[in-house]
């Protein structure tokens, strides 16, 4: 098993999770974030601490797809490993539907 980010942390990118996470398997798009599925110990402390509840087991339906990403862009972003002021605007699209189609950048983020 691993933890992903879904869809609803693009354009809100809040960053809690990846204070806790013990491995840093977090990695910063420009808009979103991902978790490394190989480097990630399953731990599930990162889960919780999501305000946007963008942070799901691979074992729930329909995260196939959600693996995939999370292992594509986890291998062109660099690592984030300190928390930072989610993007503007992050409560009006918090649990905002299609923010993939919408939002998603493919750029990397700042890391750090």
């Amino acid at each position: 098993m691993t933890y992903v980010v879904t869809d609803n942390c693009i354009a809100c990118k809040y960053t809690d999770c990846v204070e806790v996470c013990p491995v840093d398997c977090f990695y910063e798009g420009e808009n979103t974030l991902v978790i490394h599925p190989d480097e990630c110990i399953d731990c599930g402390v990162c889960e919780p601490e999501c305000p946007a509840d963008a942070i799901r087991p691979d074992t729930e339906p329909g995260m196939d797809k959600w693996v995939d990403f999370n292992r594509k862009y986890s291998e062109l972003w660099p690592v984030i490993v300190t928390k930072k002021e989610p993007m503007p605007g992050h409560e009006e699209r918090d649990g905002e539907e299609g923010k993939m189609e919408k939002y998603f950048s493919e750029a990397p983020g700042e890391g750090g």
